[in-house]
């Protein structure tokens, strides 16, 4: 470097505070994130709360409500998922920017974590998955989208009959499962079963309906996905294909309709999510899913969830880590929809 072009930098850096940007989108985003005492919130103070939003008990006057659904009575394999939104509200620094999107979410919409899904019991899955819709509907009515952490994959079907109750939604499903299979061992509400259920419902349109990381044992149970014509594109076929072309494919799918994104952390390779209860080897990398997820931009997303975080088989919060960074990413989707549709 030159001395003229280092005498320029210290002239306007040296003394600079942190909170100062001086052009574009530095200057923008500082002046939104700093106060004016040229401090920030400290990451490790206060209260825990999804994504370090404002905490009230309330939708009331929200564009987004997210939303702790703790409940895993609908596992069939290891249980554990119920302690997900707690996990995911005790990670710090997820947020406030988005460099790939180039956006700070909180600045383009009102948002506050609303707490739990107040559920009568612990035991019943039957009464669990009523008192999620009733507590949905209630959210939903004050104008609020919702986002919420699982809680395993069963929480996803209630969450739809709120969402879509006046008009089938399209979905983003990301996982290493199709989760369309039926009833067995006595109970369809299971997390194997939730979008056989919302499909006949007439909550999501199959035909425009994606899954991807499909893969592992259970292949044999999701005849539903292909007879109802979602679009299915396993693992292999993803590293194939390479990213663009399966959000292009994503897009193509979707279409125009208003969208429901949910993300099953198991869609991650066991290396990058080995807290959940249903894992499978042979997954998505981490930055493969969160490219996957930027790459959505401008659909029309009205809600979303992040499901099965367990944190007990989690030896260093790495699952919960990337549980919230996802929920960030889905959280920037819905804000940037929220000041595309109030502009």
């Amino acid at each position: 470097m030159n001395e003229e072009k280092l005498k320029a930098l210290r002239e306007k850096y040296a003394n600079a505070k942190g909170a100062e940007g001086f052009s574009g989108k530095f200057k923008e985003i500082a002046d939104a994130l700093f106060s004016e005492d040229n401090s920030r919130a400290k990451p490790y103070a206060g209260i825990s709360s999804l994504l370090d939003l404002p905490v009230q008990e309330t939708a009331a006057g929200l564009d987004i409500a997210l939303i702790g659904v703790p409940m895993d009575l609908g596992v069939t394999n290891r249980p554990g998922a119920r302690f997900g939104p707690r996990a995911v509200r005790q990670i710090e620094r997820i947020g406030p920017y988005n460099h790939v999107l180039e956006v700070s979410p909180q600045t383009l919409c009102k948002a506050a974590d609303i707490g739990d899904v107040p559920f009568r019991s612990r035991f019943s899955l039957d009464d669990s998955i009523e008192d999620i819709t009733n507590f949905y509907r209630e959210v939903l009515a004050t104008g609020a989208r919702v986002l919420s952490v699982g809680g395993d994959h069963s929480i996803t079907y209630p969450i739809l009959k709120a969402v879509a109750e006046k008009e089938p939604v399209a979905l983003i499903h990301i996982d290493a499962h199709c989760d369309t299979s039926g009833e067995y061992d006595g109970s369809k509400f299971h997390h194997g079963a939730p979008f056989r259920m919302a499909t006949l419902d007439g909550l999501i349109d199959p035909e425009h309906t994606i899954q991807i990381g499909i893969r592992g044992s259970a292949e044999f149970l999701w005849e539903f996905s292909y007879e109802s014509g979602m679009t299915v594109i396993h693992a292999e076929e993803f590293e194939r294909m390479g990213v663009d072309a399966v959000i292009a494919k994503a897009r193509a799918v979707v279409g125009d309709m208003p969208v429901y994104i949910t993300f099953d952390v198991d869609a991650l390779d066991p290396a990058f999510a080995p807290g959940t209860g249903t894992p499978e080897v042979g997954g998505l990398t981490s930055r493969e899913a969160l490219a996957l997820l930027c790459g959505l931009k401008g659909l029309p997303v009205i809600g979303g969830d992040v499901v099965e975080v367990a944190p007990q088989y989690d030896a260093n919060t790495t699952t919960a880590q990337v549980g919230g960074q996802l929920l960030f990413e889905i959280f920037c989707l819905m804000a940037m929809n929220v000041a595309q549709s109030d502009g």
